[in-house]
């Protein structure tokens, strides 16, 4: 078992009982905590973890995976689920973002991007105060993307489908259909024979398994909308095949590897959502529902990370225990097992002391959707609501 993950990356189970009221304290408590640290020229200040090469000077991040529309967004689901009763005017927050960030990307090159461009600041504005020029905005960003080269969900079309798809829910304007089924076309005219895509980002031409820049991502935004595609199900198959071909399986558990064989070197196998088994689990445990083998398999991803415990010294979701713990939900949503739920509540609890004991240590929190403290609270609100979307993908 320990061949398909290092252990080191992860630390034991805390034994904390689940308790609702407690829990509930403590999302409210990093929702305070996250209204404190906001300042209304500077935003949330960026963690030293978040602080990469062509982030802005000043750390001034205005996207969904670790700026302010993040925040936004999580903190208004939370409000909206009646966790917290919010000060900020979080609509304002969001609609004072979109100009500045094309003037400051969070990233170099980010542009129209869900994660790190302008169209998921966009979309976070248009849920809390929609009007129909940022609507109109948010069809120029999707169709300014639908060729991009990257292939993956964080930078690319596939993300730019998941926009298009929450802003058809939203308005029911059959252009956003139609810059879906363009991103879609696009998408499955590069898939390759073995059904990974070749991701170009960053100078680098990868073949990446996973959900943050691979083949799972691109999964999910291609099944989020099955009755746009020509052949939904032959999509399905396809990629319940590839899932099982690129497995990792020791026994009764499984995980994905970061790279299909024979690319570059230098990266070893994760257990997280961003790459791993907990990122394929939520991306694609709602194909092929009556497939027994499937199942199976997502299944022996989950037991993995159950069997390695929390991701060590990191509460968040992208590579934390919170989006580990997501899994579990979509594993709950796809059997309807019980144990799942009770795993995934192990997990919240353990981030959510995570979320205490890392702000001991350091003296502050880490206001990031994907990166920070919010996300233990997403995973904590949602063992108490049932809701298994991954924050940020699955609630647009």
């Amino acid at each position: 078992m320990h061949s398909l993950y290092d252990p080191g990356r992860h630390e034991p189970l805390a034994v904390v009982e689940w308790n609702p009221q407690r829990v509930r304290d403590a999302i409210a408590a990093i929702c305070r905590d996250a209204e404190s640290a906001f300042h209304a020229d500077r935003l949330w200040p960026m963690h030293p973890e978040d602080d990469e090469p062509g982030t802005p000077a000043g750390g001034i991040l205005r996207g969904v995976y670790c700026g302010a529309a993040g925040m936004v967004h999580a903190l208004g689901r939370l409000a909206g689920a009646g966790f917290y009763e919010p000060s900020l005017d979080l609509a304002a927050i969001a609609g004072g973002l979109h100009e500045a960030a094309l003037v400051s990307p969070d990233e170099e090159g980010a542009g129209a991007s869900l994660m790190f461009g302008y169209s998921g600041i966009l979309l976070v504005e248009h849920r809390l105060a929609p009007t129909a020029m940022t609507a109109d905005a948010l069809a120029n960003a999707i169709a300014a993307n639908v060729e991009h080269a990257a292939n993956e969900l964080l930078y690319g079309a596939p993300g730019m489908m998941l926009v298009a798809r929450a802003m058809y829910t939203r308005t029911g304007e059959e252009r956003f259909a139609e810059l879906w089924q363009a991103g879609g076309r696009e998408l499955l005219e590069r898939q390759e024979k073995d059904g990974l895509w070749t991701q170009d980002l960053f100078g680098r031409h990868d073949r990446h398994v996973g959900a943050a820049h691979g083949f799972a991502g691109n999964v999910l935004a291609l099944s989020a909308a099955p009755e746009w595609l020509d052949d939904a199900r032959a999509v399905q198959i396809r990629a319940v095949a590839t899932a099982s071909a690129f497995a990792l399986v020791d026994g009764d558990v499984a995980n994905w590897p970061v790279d299909a064989p024979g690319m570059r070197s230098g990266n070893p196998t994760r257990l997280q959502w961003c790459h791993g088994a907990a990122g394929v689990v939520t991306s694609l445990a709602g194909l092929a529902p009556d497939d027994d083998a499937h199942g199976a398999l997502l299944t022996g991803g989950g037991e993995l990370i159950w069997r390695a415990g929390p991701v060590a010294g990191n509460a968040g979701l992208c590579h934390g225990t919170g989006g580990n713990g997501f899994a579990f939900l979509a594993l709950l949503d796809r059997t309807g097992d019980e144990r799942w739920l009770e795993r995934a509540r192990a997990f919240a609890m353990h981030s959510l002391d995570q979320v205490d004991r890392l702000r001991a240590a350091t003296g502050r929190g880490r206001y990031s959707l994907f990166t920070g403290d919010v996300g233990a609270a997403l995973l904590a609100a949602a063992c108490l609501t049932y809701d298994a979307r991954f924050p940020g993908l699955d609630d647009l």
